[in-house]
Formats: C-alpha cells, structure tokens, sequence
C-alpha cells in the first residue's frame, strides 16, 4: 500500500533546469518511481550526462529537449517537441531559473525582464500549454520551485525575490482553477541548497552565513529536495494544492 502511494508507473513528467542540482535529483526520484521522464536546459553536454547517469542505456524512460526558458519561443518549442517523446505529460515541475544580484536602486530594466521571464513568466507559458491534457485526462501534478526569498528577502535580491513571490501568488490561483480537474498546483520553496548558481554567487563567509541561519547548521543537499517533490507528485499528495511547502532546514523558523 504504501509503495503504491508514490508509484509513478504510467505517468510522465516534464521537468525544467532538470540537468543539475535540485531538478536532476527530483527527475532521479520520479524515474525511480516509474515515471518517464523528460529533462530540459540550455546545455545539451549537461542534458546528456544527466540522462546517461540517471537512466543509463533505458532510453524509453528519460529523454532531454534544450531549451532556454529565457526566450518566450522556445517555451513555445519546447511544449510540442515533449509532448512527442510520449505523448502526454501528467507532472509538470517549473524549475528553471536565475538570479542577478542587485540592490534596488541599481536594477537594470534588462535584468529585471530577463529574470522574470524566466522565473515567473514562462513558468506561467509553460503552464498554460501544458494544462489542457492535464483537463482532459483530469489527473495532473505542477510544482512551481518557489524560494524562501519568495517568503522573505535578502539585500540585493529585489528582482529575484518578486519572481519568487509571484509564483506563490500563481500557485495560489492556479490551484483554485484546476482544483475540480482533480490536479493539484503546490510550490516547494527551498532554502540554502549548494547547488551551483549560490557557488557561483557566494563566497566562503557567505556561504558559511547561510549556513548559520539553519536550524540544522548547514546547507542541503539537492537530494534532499527529492522526497518532498515526490509527495507533491504522487497519490500520496492527492489532497495538497494550493500551498507551499518549506525545504529550507530551518531558515524560515528563525526570526532573529
């Protein structure tokens, strides 16, 4: 009974920035549950070695598109060209996205469109497009990557955090819209995960800063994201929608 809760077999998920870092292991968690599984990002070289690590020689279960999510027309391309590996997508996880550190009264028009097309518009494309399978078949799971900067801010994190933000406003609604297709909408925000956009971003004593705002004292592992992606995924999430759920170790607990 309780493996059947979070089998996936038969299911297929599309999962966005899925060659690295949190969406390479919630792709890894959905295949071991049985999904097919198609990965997307701009890197064709990262696509490639994920697929080779996650599925090995099974190319019937996980396949990859690239696609810059940055470009409203690959949103565009990249819909129809999943839909043809296998013919549906029934859990949709909106990953992708970036940063650009800045504080307000240095924002760059350019930088603020730019990472709010990718983080929140397209998120709502991609959406869009995919939903009315979803309607039809009336089964379907969307988990939007939110980030405990969408609950809370940082200095310099202006453009960021409000495309975190919006995705909870998005969440929100999108769940009471497709709530009577029996498809759950949920956002997962994570908190300090060393993946390798805060590496890039951070140095030592940064990141060591982030560390200390945790309840546990340090920064999780992408893996950890898996479990509770696979909750949202699954027949075991089938009554959660319309909410956010909390990776964050702590950070979020902490007030002063």
């Amino acid at each position: 009974m309780l493996k059947e809760r979070f089998d996936l077999t038969g299911k297929v998920a599309l999962v966005t920035g899925g060659s690295k870092g949190l969406g390479k292991e919630m792709a890894r968690i959905f295949m071991e549950a049985g999904a097919k599984v198609i990965i997307s990002s701009r890197s064709e070289q990262e696509l490639a070695a994920t697929v080779q690590d996650i599925a090995g020689a099974d190319a019937d279960k996980m396949v990859y598109e690239v696609s810059d999510l940055s470009v409203r027309e690959e949103v565009d391309r990249l819909v129809p060209a999943a839909l043809a590996h296998f013919g549906r997508i029934d859990i949709l996880v909106n990953n992708a996205g970036s940063n650009c550190p800045q504080p307000i009264d240095e924002i760059k028009d350019e930088d603020w469109d730019r990472i709010m097309e990718l983080n929140l518009t397209n998120i709502m494309r991609l959406t869009r497009a995919l939903v009315p399978g979803m309607k039809e078949r009336r089964w379907g799971r969307i988990i939007h990557i939110s980030s405990v900067l969408g609950l809370g801010g940082k200095e310099g994190r202006g453009i960021y955090s409000s495309s975190k933000a919006g995705i909870l406003g998005l969440t929100y609604s999108t769940a009471l819209d497709l709530g009577p297709f029996n498809i759950t909408v949920n956002s997962i925000a994570p908190g300090p995960f060393l993946t390798d956009l805060p590496k890039s971003l951070l140095n030592e004593e940064q990141q060591q800063g982030f560390s200390d705002r945790t309840a546990l004292g340090r920064w999780g592992d992408p893996k950890e994201i898996a479990g509770p992606a696979l909750l949202l995924a699954s027949d075991a999430g089938s009554y959660i929608t319309g909410t956010c759920i909390t990776v964050d170790g702590g950070v979020m607990a902490k007030v002063l």
